[in-house]
């Protein structure tokens, strides 16, 4: 797109679908912001059971924090804020975001993702399309159609996609988290588009493989160009000889590479994942056991000896030995 816009992608709601449509959006390199009014509908909910991963279930507060300090993590910009309205540029290649507190921003792509009406969105279509008629305690009333976007988010609307309201995705937390990643890898791809790949090549594919599971000729970048002018060079809308393919096709062949990560790397992530969750889930010794004998007994023997680093201490006393001499140790 032409438009020199502030971001290239706003999020509009900061629950499990705007969290998670933001994830994938800056991951792929878009610049991505959150607007979060605080007000999430998924903090109506008691205490969840039934989303994956927490096997005892998991307070809404602690799941509202892990999920925006994913997004953030991934790269997305979270600015706690109230979006008023949204508006066409003057030459419909982007919006302007007019917020309750913050100054007026511009971005490329929106995606809706809260439940808050959808009054923000009033004047960027026909609101007679937006919008549905309904009765309640015998008066008339509108709201957001949650019929309005396709199953992919996207709208009549260029550059507006909705993640929420949606049929589907509106009354279980987790079921508005895949929502918001369908989403997304709708907008990456449209935005893939825009820098020239064509459908076949623009959808994204935001997964790791290891390593030490690619051979032969995957292990190198002239297998890969090999199998894109198999694949794709016949059927692409553009000469195979062109400027445009190669440039498509190096850029393919890069994400393909970068997909796959060493053993070290496996466990420098791993270590870092489970660092980062504790950060949220550090109880303290009352809630582990109101009545620990011991803290051993409050932390628990497993996780006391999983945070022992062995190798440390082993060299730690080799140090004190060869310094003190053999008697010490």
């Amino acid at each position: 797109m032409s438009v020199d816009a502030d971001h290239d992608v706003a999020v509009v709601g900061g629950g499990p679908a705007g969290c998670s449509a933001g994830v994938f959006t800056a991951r792929e390199g878009l610049d991505t912001v959150i607007f979060d009014r605080g007000r999430s509908s998924i903090k109506r909910c008691a205490h969840l059971e039934n989303y994956l991963g927490f096997p005892g279930g998991i307070d809404v507060e602690t799941l509202y924090g892990l999920m925006q300090d994913h997004a953030e993590t991934a790269g997305c910009t979270v600015i706690q804020d109230r979006v008023e309205s949204i508006d066409r540029l003057d030459d419909g290649d982007g919006f302007t975001i007019d917020r309750q507190e913050g100054e007026t921003v511009s971005v490329r792509r929106v995606v809706a993702a809260t439940r808050y009406g959808g009054e923000y969105l009033r004047g960027l279509d026909d609101d007679a399309a937006m919008f549905e008629t309904y009765e309640h305690d015998g008066e008339s009333s509108e709201r957001f159609d949650r019929e309005y976007a396709d199953r992919d988010g996207t709208t009549p609307v260029d550059g507006l996609y909705v993640a929420s309201p949606s049929p589907e995705a509106d009354t279980q937390a987790i079921m508005a988290a895949g929502r918001g990643a369908r989403v997304a890898r709708r907008v990456i791809a449209d935005a893939r588009s825009d820098a020239g790949r064509w459908e076949s090549v623009a959808e994204g594919v935001d997964w790791m493989r290891r390593e030490s599971t690619v051979d032969g000729k995957w292990t190198e970048r002239a297998g890969w160009i090999e199998w894109f002018d198999e694949h794709h060079g016949e059927s692409a809308p553009v000469d195979p000889d062109s400027e445009r393919f190669e440039r498509v096709r190096e850029a393919y062949v890069d994400d393909r590479l970068s997909a796959y990560l060493s053993d070290e790397k496996i466990d420098s992530r791993a270590a870092r994942g489970r660092k980062a969750l504790l950060e949220h889930l550090d109880p303290t010794l009352e809630e582990l056991d109101p009545e620990p004998e011991t803290i051993v007994d409050s932390v628990g023997t497993r996780r006391l000896l999983g945070a022992i680093d062995v190798a440390e201490i082993e060299a730690h006393l080799e140090e004190r030995t060869s310094q003190t001499g053999a008697g010490t140790r």
